[in-house]
């Protein structure tokens, strides 16, 4: 089973999806607003929010025959977690290659 980090990081990995998101960002926004800035089929373009959909990035409802997505900030934050525990690991790593380096210079230093 793939970890949901894994369908969300390969989601955004493509240039129209993260188009799709950084417009959600401004506010819902249905199929037809979604797909007028992108020169593809809709069934191509829909492809792209089924993917995001299944990422768990996007929701959407349908009223009558109209779809609408708006953004899942769950998926964000499980995304903005991991990425904020990566930094906090590199940067110890940086910081105790940093010592190491200075040390070099000093040979005094333990």
């Amino acid at each position: 089973m793939q970890h949901p980090l894994d369908a969300l990081f390969s989601a955004l990995a493509d240039p129209t999806r993260r188009a799709i998101i950084e417009r959600l960002a401004r506010g819902r926004a249905t199929v037809s607003e979604l797909a007028a800035p992108h020169d593809m089929a809709l069934p191509s373009f829909m492809r792209h929010l089924k993917v995001l959909e299944s990422a768990g990035l996007v929701r959407s409802v349908k009223k009558g025959r109209v779809r609408s997505f708006r953004i899942d900030a769950a998926a964000i934050l499980e995304a903005q977690g991991w990425l904020a525990w990566q930094r906090e690991v590199w940067e110890r790593r940086l910081d105790a290659l940093d010592q190491l380096a200075l040390n070099l210079d000093d040979p005094d230093a333990p």
